[in-house]
């Protein structure tokens, strides 16, 4: 007969009478939760000891948390010390390592990106560098996680890798010093032209609001900035007091800036402006999506509030509650929400239920009935019910089903990676053309290469095919469906024509990156943008900009 592990039973153990020996009142709620807590330990004591088949406790135990956990929020979660590490990088920014994305392909996993000035690239590892032998064992089929966790470790500590490079069977052996690993919160800020600053701000990390202060005082310095526009697309968010102090270099002392209220009412709080504002008159413009969540969500809402600035772009995420971390024993946490954050128009960003989510967790649709207006500091109307609305909605460039299948098949990764080879450099990004030549390169490239993709319009007939055959149909339009889906069937090569643009958006950015890294890849990214170029032409025009501020009068 197996039995529990000491370990494992004596952490249930202990859990379950130090709960009940802090309910010594024995009201009907602290009855319930040791009475349960009693059942849950009899039933794993059960469980572990007569079923069946070999048991994992500690897989069993975290798998039931996370259960557990599931039915109340996304974001309330058990970490585990495993996890830990994981923890740490979404909080500070920084973990021990070598400074490099990695994913899966094939039997090993390739380096991506490695970070410049980080040990991956002073070792001279360059994206597309296949890791095959860690410290003289061979990694084949390992994940990526697992490749992760091995290369992470303490400041200082050596670690030896294998990599063959594209193109070579050749063993190249690098010795890789770890450090500690700080990613730049800004991804990239710039001048867009004379008198347009740009700063793009990737997370909200500690001490990020110093980074931010810093590139816009670097900005003022060496140019004539008389606008700016501030980047939180795809920005998931992160800590509060960041959010805060980012808010707080655009709004004046004193202002509150966000307030938190939750079951523990001794928790409850506002925020308000510690500082000095940096600038409280420069005209500006925040870019936000869908993927812009959190303090990102705060930040762009207090704009909004204070009338301090014009909100660009598609409504954001939803998410306005606060997490608390606390800690549970072997050092594990727990990651729990404890309160609601709310505006300065006394709104709140959270989303009214979860069920009503688009495909990539953000707002979905909100019934009129279910939405409360606001006002703005200025007596501007907004809205609750989920996420920051836009002053001005700009939808992004949607790729083409041709291009997102190049791109989730690393085509367009792997010619840049050939690129890369026969070509020691390249101009400026603002220089690089990526003409005609290099683009037909490209095309011959997947000449022997397998892609494919399908059409909603290809989906739709399959789909409407299935409908016609279950309702017995199918002779009587077998014709006209054969016709219509030769007529909507793609073809590969028009596409490439087609979506030319788009593609080599794509390539110049996967390119620029092999030469210029993470700043290279932001400004890139930046050409043929749509929300950008709407920003443009808003901030710098003060008739507009103004009339956006401005109340709508009543008639």
């Amino acid at each position: 007969m197996r039995r529990l592990s000491k370990k494992v039973k004596v952490l249930i153990i202990a859990a379950v009478t130090v709960i009940a020996v802090g309910f010594v009142t024995f009201d009907e709620e602290n009855f319930q939760i040791a009475k349960n807590l009693d059942i849950y330990y009899t039933l794993f004591r059960e469980l572990n000891l007569y079923y069946v088949d070999e048991t994992d406790p500690a897989e069993l135990v975290k798998n039931s948390i996370d259960k557990m956990l599931n039915d109340l929020d996304p974001y309330t979660v058990y970490i585990p010390e495993s996890q830990m590490e994981d923890y740490k990088f979404m909080t500070t920014g920084q973990y021990g390592g070598i400074g490099a994305l990695i994913r899966r392909s094939g039997d090993f996993v390739i380096i991506t990106e490695p970070y410049e000035g980080f040990p991956a690239f002073k070792a001279g590892l360059k994206a597309g560098d296949k890791i095959v032998e860690i410290d003289g064992k061979t990694v084949k089929g390992r994940g990526s996680e697992d490749i992760s966790e091995l290369l992470k470790g303490e400041p200082n500590t050596e670690i030896k890798l294998g990599v063959e490079r594209p193109g070579s069977t050749k063993i190249i052996e690098k010795i890789v010093i770890r450090e500690k690993i700080k990613i730049n919160s800004i991804a990239y800020s710039g001048m867009l032209n004379d008198s347009i600053g740009y700063i793009r701000l990737s997370s909200f990390t500690e001490n990020c609001s110093k980074e931010v202060k810093t590139a816009f005082q670097g900005l003022q310095k060496k140019n004539q900035l008389k606008y700016l526009i501030f980047d939180l697309r795809n920005n998931p968010g992160g800590l509060l007091m960041e959010a805060v102090a980012v808010s707080n270099l655009f709004i004046p002392k004193g202002q509150e800036i966000v307030s938190t209220k939750g079951k523990v009412k001794q928790w409850n709080r506002a925020y308000n402006a510690m500082d000095d504002a940096l600038d409280l008159k420069i005209p500006i413009a925040v870019l936000v999506n869908s993927g812009s969540a959190s303090a990102s969500e705060i930040v762009s809402g207090v704009i909004q509030d204070l009338d301090r600035g014009v909100i660009i772009g598609t409504r954001t995420f939803g998410k306005g509650l606060v997490q608390t971390t606390r800690d549970l024993s072997y050092n594990s946490k727990l990651k729990l929400t404890t309160a609601k954050y709310y505006i300065p128009s006394g709104r709140c960003i959270q989303a009214l239920d979860y069920s009503h989510r688009n495909e990539d967790g953000s707002v979905g649709h909100i019934p009129d009935s279910l939405i409360t207006e606001f006002k703005t500091k200025g007596g501007r109307s907004v809205y609750d019910g989920g996420g920051v609305m836009p002053d001005i909605k700009v939808e992004p460039q949607i790729l083409s089903k041709i291009s997102i299948s190049l791109y989730t098949k690393n085509l367009i990764f792997d010619f840049a990676t050939e690129y890369q080879q026969k070509h020691d450099t390249i101009p400026s990004v603002e220089n690089f053309n990526l003409d005609d030549a290099i683009y037909e390169d490209f095309v011959k490239f997947l000449a022997n290469k397998e892609f494919d993709y399908t059409l909603e319009s290809e989906q739709a007939i399959t789909d409407l095919e299935e409908i016609i055959k279950k309702e017995k149909y199918e002779s009587e339009v077998a014709t006209e469906l054969a016709q219509l889906r030769s007529k909507l069937a793609h073809d590969k090569n028009k596409d490439l024509k087609l979506f030319k643009q788009e593609i080599i958006d794509l390539l110049r950015e996967e390119i620029v990156s092999r030469y210029y890294y993470q700043t290279g890849r932001a400004k890139a990214n930046l050409i043929h943008d749509p929300v950008l170029a709407k920003a443009i032409e808003v901030v710098a025009n003060k008739e507009i900009y103004d009339s956006i501020l401005k109340p709508a009068t009543k008639q």
